[in-house]
């Protein structure tokens, strides 16, 4: 089942530090068609709960609520039951799964038991990430946990939209054992990726998830309806 029934949308992420903002976000752009869903991270969830967050959103949308701890699944795998436990009310968890394939494997099994949607990443956006650029990801990791994941039957992807010519690799792969996947993109715009470039490489199915240009915006509603022309 589908996570966001568009094939395209704009996924505003609303890492903010109020509810007050996180409410005129909503408020302002929840008409706009193109809108998939909504984002939120710890800026809301910790100081606020869980349920207070998606409380805000609720006054104004139904639209999914897409929870990004940044990053889960990167604990033992006994925890996965009781991540997903603290995060029901949201439509879907983001996880990244650097702690291995025991882990995530657990988090996706204690995912489905809680009938909780699941969205799994693998490469991030930030510099000096993977071990070619200086950082402690092996190559080929990322790569490990799509694999992984789909193998679990996940559909539904993080990829870093400002590494097209990656997206691109991540959908031949997955597409290469026939499935079909679903991707979201962080990592555009203000981090240097580009939303025509990047929606190309992603294939059909892509939501592209923009944080500052909206929250930071005069007018987020007509910011969004102009992202919006550039993914559809």
């Amino acid at each position: 089942m589908s996570i966001i029934k568009l094939d395209r949308s704009i996924i505003p992420a609303c890492d903010v530090s109020s509810l007050e903002k996180l409410e005129e976000i909503v408020n302002e752009t929840s008409h706009v068609k193109g809108v998939g869903g909504y984002k939120i991270g710890f800026s809301l969830v910790v100081p606020f709960g869980m349920r207070k967050v998606i409380e805000t959103i609720r006054k104004h949308t139904e639209k999914p609520i897409i929870y990004d701890h940044q990053k889960a699944g990167t604990d033992i795998p006994a925890l996965g039951v009781e991540f997903m436990r603290a995060c029901k009310g949201a439509d879907a968890v983001i996880i990244f799964p650097q702690a291995g394939p025991v882990t995530e494997k657990k988090w996706i099994e204690a995912a489905k038991r809680l009938k909780m949607n699941i969205i799994v990443g693998g490469e991030m956006t930030n510099p000096g990430y993977m071990e070619r650029e200086g950082g402690f990801i092996k190559e080929g990791s990322p790569e490990r946990m799509y694999e992984t994941a789909a193998s679990m039957g996940v559909r539904d992807f993080v990829v870093p939209g400002n590494k097209p010519e990656n997206i691109k690799k991540y959908r031949e792969l997955l597409e290469s054992k026939g499935i079909s996947p679903v991707f979201y993109s962080p990592g555009l715009l203000t981090q240097g990726g580009d939303l025509t470039e990047s929606g190309k490489a992603a294939g059909k199915r892509w939501h592209a998830i923009v944080g500052r240009t909206i929250y930071r915006s005069e007018n987020p509603g007509k910011t969004t309806e102009k992202l919006v022309r550039n993914i559809v």
